[in-house]
C-alpha cells in the first residue's frame, strides 16, 4: 500500500492451505456467538461441527458449499460460508452459515464484500432466496443482514428442561 492510499477490501474462495487461519477465525466466531443470548444452544446445534479443520476442508471441496476469505489488502481478516438446500418443492435456498470479521477490523467493508460474494454465489447456484441466522439481541448482526435485504421470516422459541 502506498502512502495515502486506502486499504483494499476483497473476498475470494478459501484455499486448503489457509485452513489454520480459517480454524482460528471460526473458533473466535463461535466463542463470540456463544456469549450471546441463545448462543450456548446455537453452539450445540447450528454451528460448524468439530473438528473444525475437517468440516472446513470438506466445505471448501464441496460443490454445494462456498467458503470465502475476506481480505484487507492481502491479509485474511474474515471469512464467510454458505451452502444450498433443496426444499420440499424442489426450490433451492441459499444459507449463509458464517460471516465473521475479526473485531479489530470491523467497519472497514470486508464483511460487506464477503456477504455480497456469498449472495452472488447463491444466485449463481439458482437459489430463489438467502437465509441466515442472527441471535436474539444481536442488533449488529441483524442490522448487517438487513442491509442486504434479509428480514426475519420466523422466530424460533425454546424452553430448557434442565
Amino acid at each position: 500500500m502506498t502512502s495515502g492510499s486506502h486499504p483494499e477490501e476483497s473476498a475470494r474462495p478459501a484455499r486448503p492451505d489457509e485452513l489454520p487461519i480459517l480454524v482460528d477465525l471460526a473458533t473466535a466466531a463461535i466463542a463470540e456467538k456463544r456469549e450471546q443470548k441463545g448462543g450456548v444452544l446455537w453452539a450445540r446445534r447450528e454451528r460448524r461441527p468439530d473438528p473444525l479443520e475437517a468440516s472446513l476442508a470438506a466445505a471448501i471441496a464441496a460443490d454445494d458449499q462456498q467458503v470465502l476469505v475476506g481480505l484487507l489488502d492481502d491479509t485474511i481478516i474474515g471469512f464467510g460460508a454458505a451452502h444450498t438446500e433443496v426444499l420440499a418443492d424442489g426450490g433451492r435456498l441459499g444459507v449463509v452459515d458464517e460471516a465473521y470479521v475479526d473485531p479489530g477490523a470491523r467497519a472497514l467493508g470486508v464483511g460487506e464484500v464477503v456477504m455480497n460474494e456469498l449472495v452472488s454465489w447463491c444466485r449463481d447456484q439458482g437459489c430463489f432466496g438467502v437465509d441466515s441466522l442472527a441471535l436474539p439481541g444481536d442488533r449488529a448482526t441483524k442490522n448487517f443482514f438487513e442491509s442486504f435485504g434479509l428480514v426475519a421470516r420466523a422466530i424460533v422459541v425454546h424452553r430448557p428442561l434442565t
